[in-house]
């Protein structure tokens, strides 16, 4: 019995329960000896006693243990203690895809393109091990704070899977395969089709097969064809439905065949998302016996007719050249000289053309397999002469654009070559922005996603705030070419800081040497054979120059010779999810995801931070830092005081010790206090309030006394009864902006 504070495998100590499956409850704890936060997952005592489960599971959990891959919840140990059986994992803080996905009712295409992938990815490593899941499914998947996704439980699904188990402990049927749900064999064909319908529920909300039990929902799998998820959602582009279709054929032979071919039609997907790439192949009917229709008969016959009328000619041609050589010999020796003709048809053919035996060929069987209709001499000379013919105008043409491409043939006057050049220049170039008076951080971000390269010398000076663009070597409007340098003159303010010049001097050491003097660092990355790699090969601002405290300096790193490297693209202004794929598509992933805020308020909820600037190049697998822009910081509000009661001026017939339902509320509607009191005044003290005034409401009854009235004329009186009035009094609040 697992128990909060207890320490298992003399290492592990058990701090919290975090969650609870059909067959596992899963902890959170502490390893002592490695002082790291892991997840153990504990079988429950009904599979705990039975040992042929047991044997299973731990087998496949040891073979799990063995993935490492950052779309897979890692495997660090496997252990036994006092019948206790458990897995220790890595913590995931996160949540499972299945809850993301209730949350927000279904994902947009992209979101669940790139979720996708990641899955697959995971998968794919597993199954190049030769471990197959058996039991793909959202809530086996775990979107983690950073925005990594990562598929859990491998291992344990083949173990139950071998055991008589039902499904409410193998989790939902709706995702399971035909094969699976048969009772048949299982491969890794079985989780295209889970993920399959996983990415179904990505795009739809909802799984496509669903009834009132398992068995009738395991009968839809086998029977019945998936629902067309674009009937559902229009927006759904038709690749990534056909992507749906095939992983969730029937036939395993049908499906993706590997999930390498998978990640390739998802990614894409997201190139060409209205591109109908997708190919279904139907291996029994490429292999199928099919009837012979009418057409292809007339087919077979004529080719068979052509094989009949070359054998003829040849035979023809042959008995002219034997005859031509010698006189007619006896049939016996006929037969023998005809088998040796036979088989050296193509020598002897060269010296009676050599003795001038084609002519009298010619004039001979010509004339003969003319009258017979299978050969037409006239018709092939024709057919001759427009072959050559053919193959002279195509020679000319080949000469005449080799020529051309090469410049040593004239044509026109080159003003048609000259536009289209100028057209393709412009079409490369981009428009130069206005940046003078503009924050340099803003306009840095606005050229690097231009495509442009903006560096930075600095300027000290009185007369404008630090960090304010004040010339810049291009104008307004000018066309550049990508990628130009761009150079920015900014303002240090009074009293800049010199910069360190760490030209020629290691990463580490040029990095530390400003970070010392208060500079934040910025890393790009370039080939350079004369710089040894790792090496600073320039920095911007220059060293010796001057920039205020906390600017960015930008190093450009030597990566040595050019080799293969992946081009950092630009993933500002983009969502999280979009950002995460395409740096999972060029090969790069994300170690984290941070959320900061942003004075831009067009990149609120935007990436507005990438750790490696554009245009770097880096290894395949670098991993990058993202942060996505909570939007400019707000200005909030305090309001500490007392609430008096409705004064005589707002309410003369108020009176103390009356009933008094108080609230207050925000100019944007939040609530901060509702509450009913006789007892005044009121001390409130509310930190964070978004808006700058609010409303206090005071909402009472008042009790009138009966009035008698007396008849001057007859002296009789008339008493008038008491009543009761609803009062409502409001009072305007201003509060405090904190600091």
């Amino acid at each position: 019995m697992i128990k909060i504070g207890m320490i298992i495998g003399d290492r592990y100590e058990i701090l919290e329960k975090i969650g609870t499956g059909g067959m596992s409850d899963v902890y959170k704890a502490k390893c002592h000896k490695l002082n790291r936060y892991v997840a153990i997952k504990v079988l429950k005592q009904e599979f705990s006693e039975n040992a042929n489960f047991v044997t299973k599971f731990r087998v496949e959990a040891q073979a799990a243990a063995g993935l490492m891959h950052p779309n897979i919840v890692n495997v660090y140990d496997v252990g036994e203690e006092n019948g206790i059986y458990y897995i220790v994992m890595e913590l995931v803080e996160g949540i499972t895809l299945k809850k993301y996905i209730e949350k927000k009712a279904r994902l947009s295409v992209k979101e669940a393109i790139s979720i996708a992938i990641q899955i697959s990815m995971g998968i794919e490593s597993a199954h190049n091990n030769h471990i197959i899941h058996r039991d793909i499914k959202p809530q086996n998947i775990i979107i983690s704070k950073e925005g990594k996704v990562k598929v859990t439980d491998f291992g344990i699904a083949k173990a139950a899977t071998s055991n008589t188990i039902t499904s409410n402990v193998m989790g939902s049927v709706h995702y399971t395969s035909p094969e699976q749900a048969r009772g048949g064999y299982s491969d890794e064909k079985s989780d295209i089709y889970s993920l399959g319908i996983t990415l179904y529920e990505m795009l739809t909300g909802r799984v496509p097969f669903n009834g009132e039990t398992t068995v009738a929902i395991a009968i839809k799998h086998i029977q019945e064809p998936i629902p067309s998820p674009r009937e559902l959602i229009s927006e759904i582009p038709v690749s990534v439905e056909q992507i749906v279709f095939k992983c969730c054929q029937k036939s395993p032979d049908r499906r993706y065949q590997t999930m390498a071919d998978l990640i390739a039609d998802l990614k894409q997907s997201l190139i060409s998302p209205d591109e109908d790439f997708v190919k279904i192949v139907n291996p029994d009917e490429e292999a199928s016996t099919r009837m012979i229709t009418d057409r292809d008969m007339v087919q077979i016959k004529k080719q068979s007719d052509r094989r009949d009328s070359m054998d003829e000619a040849l035979r023809l041609k042959k008995d002219v050249q034997r005859k031509a050589r010698r006189p007619e010999p006896e049939e016996e020796e006929y037969e023998e000289e005809a088998y040796e003709e036979e088989e050296y048809e193509e020598e002897a053919y060269e010296v009676y053309e050599d003795e001038g035996i084609e002519e009298e060929y010619d004039e001979g069987t010509e004339e003969d397999l003319e009258e017979d209709g299978d050969y037409d001499p006239k018709m092939e000379r024709i057919t001759t002469v427009l072959a050559v013919v053919a193959a002279l105008v195509i020679g000319c043409i080949v000469l005449f654009l080799v020529g051309k491409t090469i410049g040593i043939v004239p044509f026109g006057n080159g003003e048609s070559s000259e536009e289209e050049t100028e057209e393709e220049e412009e079409t490369e170039k981009v428009k130069m922005t206005e940046v003078v008076g503009r924050q340099l951080e803003e306009v840095r971000q606005e050229l690097l996603g231009m495509g442009l390269n903006p560096q930075v010398t600095y300027q000290e000076t009185d007369e404008y705030e630090a960090g304010l663009v004040l010339k810049c070597n291009i104008g307004i409007g000018v066309l550049v070419d990508g990628d130009t340098e761009i150079i920015l003159t900014v303002s240090a303010g009074a009293s800049g800081i010199e910069v360190p010049n760490v030209v020629g001097s290691s990463t580490a050491e040029g990095v530390s040497n400003l970070e010392q003097k208060g500079f934040v660092v910025n890393r790009t990355e370039s080939y350079d054979a004369q710089v040894p790699k790792g090496n600073i090969i320039s920095q911007s601002p220059e060293g010796g120059s001057k920039a205020p405290s906390g600017s960015t300096v930008t190093l450009r790193i030597s990566q040595g010779p050019e080799e293969n490297k992946v081009k950092i693209p630009n993933v500002i202004g983009v969502s999280e999810m979009d950002a995460i794929a395409m740096l999972t598509e060029l090969g790069l992933s994300v170690a984290s995801v941070t959320e900061v805020n942003n004075d831009d308020e067009a990149l609120a909820g935007l990436v507005c931070y990438q750790s490696y600037s554009v245009g770097t190049f880096v290894d395949q697998g670098t991993t990058i830092d993202l942060r996505v822009s909570l939007g400019p910081k707000q200005t909030t509000y305090s309001f500490s005081g007392s609430i008096e009661p409705p004064s005589a001026e707002e309410d003369p017939e108020y009176r103390n010790g009356l009933e008094v339902a108080v609230s207050i509320v925000t100019a944007d509607g939040v609530s901060l206090l509702n509450t009913n009191t006789a007892s005044f005044p009121i001390s409130v003290n509310y930190t964070g309030i978004q808006s700058s005034s609010g409303t206090v409401t005071f909402t009472y009854t008042v009790k009138k006394d009966a009035v008698t009235d007396t008849n001057p004329e007859t002296g009789e009186t008339v008493t008038t009864e008491g009543s009761e009035e609803e009062r409502t009094v409001a009072r305007e609040l201003q509060f405090t902006p904190e600091a």
